[in-house]
């Protein structure tokens, strides 16, 4: 198999399963790295934002797999999911946002792995600023509130990057680019209730946006109105307002039924390992035991906000 045929192999192998993706030379990382660290150094990104999210990035991830010659980058369509808890008896259901599903990233390793390792290449999973590489690849736009937006999916995908020593023959690498309805849209800036979406500058003040803070073990900074809270983990209201998620903004699948006993222990936080067994299989089927240690404390906001 040549490499255009291979090629279009591959795509066509992730696009079964509604996916999208792009491959670019791998000499691109340095480029992400300069990018990022720019900002940083601007003065653009929030020390504390940096340390939690940034510092981690693995700019030097060619190093981890031999004569790595590209950065394949795959989007996954997700919808909301909605998780039901009772509480004396009363339904509480709450709202898991697009891209907290991480277990995706195994079948889109499997399926890459499957056309690639027959004929001889490697892949491996990497951290590196997947928003910032999927625009520059082509593969998505930013919207005005920074989140990123791939057609037929708007912004409820999540991303997942991977090196190869696959060649890339091709490169699709460019500037960063702005959907074009925003131009004319402030939709997502008016809904936003911490501010964090200006129109005197693009890059989002993540340190106020609600998801930076209810994903963070730290009290909650007394700014912090409780009617703002809206989801178990994250933030949906910029991507509810926003006209390019029309087509998938109602897209959202039943979660898991927590009981009065269970909702109480998680409130309570009980440690993983005094959770029921039933009770954990529901967390870790949802995907989100990384963010037990929060649980509790957003869950506890949401019911207080509704009574």
């Amino acid at each position: 198999m040549n490499g255009p045929q291979f090629n279009k192999a591959l795509h066509e192998s992730i696009g079964k399963q509604g996916f999208q993706g792009k491959i670019v030379p791998i000499e691109h990382v340095k480029e992400l790295e300069t990018e990022i660290m720019t900002r940083y150094q601007k003065g653009l990104l929030d020390p504390d934002l940096y340390d939690a999210y940034l510092a981690s990035f693995d700019f030097a991830c060619k190093q981890k797999l031999k004569d790595a010659r590209s950065l394949i980058i795959v989007s996954v369509p997700q919808p909301q999911v909605k998780v039901t808890f009772f509480r004396d008896d009363k339904s509480c259901p709450v709202v898991i946002p697009p891209t907290y599903y991480f277990a995706i990233d195994n079948e889109v390793t499997d399926r890459l792995k499957a056309i690639l390792e027959p004929q001889g290449y490697q892949l491996q999973k990497v951290r590196l600023p997947d928003k910032l590489l999927a625009v520059r690849s082509g593969l998505a736009q930013y919207g005005k509130n920074n989140i990123t937006y791939v057609k037929g999916m708007g912004s409820f995908q999540r991303p997942v990057v991977f090196i190869s020593d696959y060649p890339c023959e091709e490169d699709s690498w460019g500037k960063a680019t702005v959907l074009e309805h925003c131009e004319n849209c402030s939709a997502c800036m008016k809904a936003c209730p911490t501010n964090a979406i200006v129109s005197d500058r693009f890059q989002l003040y993540a340190e106020r946006c609600l998801t930076f803070h209810n994903e963070r073990s730290e009290a909650f900074p007394q700014w912090l109105s409780p009617s703002w809270h809206n989801c178990l983990v994250g933030c949906m209201i910029c991507q509810k307002v926003c006209p390019a998620n029309k087509d998938v903004v109602k897209w959202i699948e039943a979660g898991a039924t927590f009981d009065n006993e269970e909702t109480d222990l998680i409130l309570n936080g009980v440690s993983k390992e005094r959770l029921p067994p039933e009770t954990l299989e529901k967390l870790k089927g949802l995907d989100i035991m990384s963010y037990y240690d929060v649980l509790g404390r957003n869950l506890k906001a949401l019911i207080e906000k509704r009574s």
